[in-house]
């Protein structure tokens, strides 16, 4: 009993740490520690167990980790990524990659999303402009994201919320090429890409590409031969086009059954909000489902039956154009990698909670973005450790079990030296020992 009590006496300190242990492991293994500042490991931890605001994550530190962070050190700091640091960042996440991929990068993906801000005010860098979460009157940036095979970032860049996105796409591109003098890669991007300067400048600048097809677009001839397809699933047609590329199209009856869905429900939605059958020429917008609307006597407004019926044609087609030599069906299943930078958006947005609602300069928004960008990549390599490791899980619940585990801390009487436990007394606990014996194998240190 008095061993038992003088033990309890000699507790230093009880932590909630397990997550951070791994999320350690894993920054260190990366590289990321080759930036020296203490604080982007402490908010990069932060991010992924407890995405708060900046005076939360002061408070979150110091109660579950012990570590005493001030709110002016953090704002220093996020400075300090933005002036030096960002560059660094972006780096080692490639270089890792490189290590990852056994030193080959063979596909990019790009996609862009809109972040928006509780604000009206306009600045150089926050504009009003087409949001992607529908938000019409808020201020937001554009951001692009170039990821490659398996979903690992390698690059972002932040652009004026009023810029077009399409005109992002090959900036980004040539830039991380001539940074990073990589170019035997291919370029994978959705139809939203697919304007005309954008192709002909990859094809002039050398690139290989895979973009989705704008096919209602598309000269005449070719559409009359895209509608006369046959509707069967599991079909790759192809037709050369004239400037030497090649056009794949496919039918997917599951594509379009979501085609003719969306399209009821966006004529129902029409003809709720034309119900008077009257509104002047001028307000009407011809965007999205309003297309299927016909003036008659510049003010009545009904259904144009004969567009939809002509709209049924496309249902369940998909084209994609590229001046790859791949077979069709692998053209395809690479296009479908695309999903892997949605689902980056996707975590960024959700998990990471990237939306930098409480910054309101260009440097801090950017060095917030930047601290985003690092705690996804830990996110990423957490993901592969623990398929690497045939575990069924995902890396919010391995993070939420961790969020559970305990450290003990034991100060010897004797020499003042210090003893540390790490405690998984659960079964749901001990379900992560094996990433923490990976991550001790792998003998980075803090």
């Amino acid at each position: 009993m008095d061993t038992a009590k003088s033990m309890l006496d000699n507790i230093d300190s009880i932590l909630l740490n397990g997550a951070k242990l791994i999320i350690d492991k894993v920054y260190d293994s990366i590289g990321f520690n080759q930036i020296e500042d203490e604080v982007l490991r402490q908010l990069v931890v932060a991010r992924l167990c407890q995405p708060l605001s900046k005076m939360a994550t002061v408070e979150y530190l110091k109660s579950h980790f012990d570590e005493d962070v001030s709110l002016n050190k953090i704002y220093r700091y996020l400075d300090k990524l933005y002036n030096t640091q960002q560059e660094t960042a972006q780096r080692i996440s490639v270089e890792h990659t490189f290590s990852v991929l056994v030193g080959r990068i063979e596909m990019l993906f790009y996609d862009v999303t809109s972040l928006y801000f509780e604000s009206f005010r306009e600045d150089v860098l926050r504009s009003l402009g087409f949001s992607k979460d529908g938000k019409t009157s808020e201020t937001q940036i554009i951001l692009g994201l170039l990821v490659c095979e398996n979903g690992y970032p390698l690059s972002y860049s932040i652009f004026n919320g009023a810029q077009c996105e399409n005109y992002t796409m090959i900036p980004m591109i040539d830039d991380f090429k001539q940074r990073f003098k990589i170019d035997d890669f291919v370029v994978v991007a959705d139809s939203g890409f697919m304007i005309s300067r954008n192709i002909d400048l990859l094809r002039s600048e050398g690139y290989q590409f895979i973009v989705g097809s704008r096919i209602k677009k598309m000269k005449g001839e070719v559409q009359s031969w895209m509608k006369s397809l046959p509707h069967e699933d599991g079909l790759y047609h192809e037709r050369l086009l004239d400037n030497g590329d090649r056009l794949i199209v496919t039918y997917s009856s599951k594509r379009a059954a979501k085609d003719t869905f969306n399209r009821m429900k966006g004529v129902e939605r029409l003809k709720a909000s034309y119900a008077s059958g009257k509104i002047t020429k001028e307000k009407l917008n011809k965007r999205g489902y309003a297309k299927f609307l016909k003036i008659e006597n510049d003010v009545r407004v009904s259904i144009d039956e004969d567009k939809i019926k002509e709209d049924e044609k496309w249902d369940g087609l998909k084209g994609y154009v590229t001046n790859i030599k791949l077979p069709s069906s692998e053209v395809v299943a690479q296009y479908r990698g695309l999903w892997m930078v949605e689902r980056a958006f996707r975590i960024s947005k959700g998990t990471l909670e990237t939306r930098p609602i409480f910054h309101f300069t260009e440097r801090r928004i950017e060095a917030h973005v930047c601290l985003c960008f690092i705690a996804y990549k830990v996110y990423k390599e957490i993901e592969r450790i623990v398929n690497l490791l045939n575990l069924d899980m995902s890396v919010d619940s391995v993070l939420k079990i961790a969020n559970t585990i305990t450290t003990i801390r034991l100060r010897l009487p004797l020499n003042d030296k210090t003893i540390t436990k790490t405690m998984m007394l659960t079964l749901t606990q001990r379900l992560l020992k094996p990433i923490f014996d990976f991550l001790e194998v792998l003998g980075v240190t803090q």
